[in-house]
């Protein structure tokens, strides 16, 4: 099953008549994603549904709207002292990385014992 067969299987189970365009959202989604907020894309996409269903809107109102939010993405500022995304992903690997280390010290006592174990059966042999 493709994306188009999914927006058409959902769009009956949510009874509406609906067209979408999957790279136009898409797009939009990874625009806002990127520039906004990691959960500005589904949201933004969300929303535009929602102007565009509360308009009635047909396809070329729905890229005009889509034209609009985009640059308005595009032009997003963050509030000053917030922190880049990036800044945040790197503190967050430290800290997983500080959390895992322990596993490479049980790695190598798993190996310690091993070798261990096979003196000991070449022994009994």
């Amino acid at each position: 099953m493709n994306l188009h067969d999914w927006i058409d299987e959902l769009c009956d189970l949510l009874d509406v008549e609906s067209e979408a365009d999957e790279a136009l959202l898409g797009d939009l989604a990874e625009v806002a994603h990127d520039n906004v907020h990691p959960t500005a894309g589904p949201v933004t996409a969300f929303l535009l549904g929602v102007a565009a269903g509360a308009r009635d809107a047909g396809p070329d109102a729905v890229e005009r709207m889509a034209a609009k939010v985009q640059a308005l993405a595009e032009a997003w500022d963050r509030p000053a002292g917030a922190a880049d995304e990036t800044e945040e992903d790197s503190e967050a690997d430290r800290e997983v990385d500080d959390d895992l280390s322990h596993l490479d010290e049980i790695d190598e006592d798993d190996d310690d014992v091993d070798e261990e174990e096979e003196q000991e059966q070449d022994l009994l042999v």
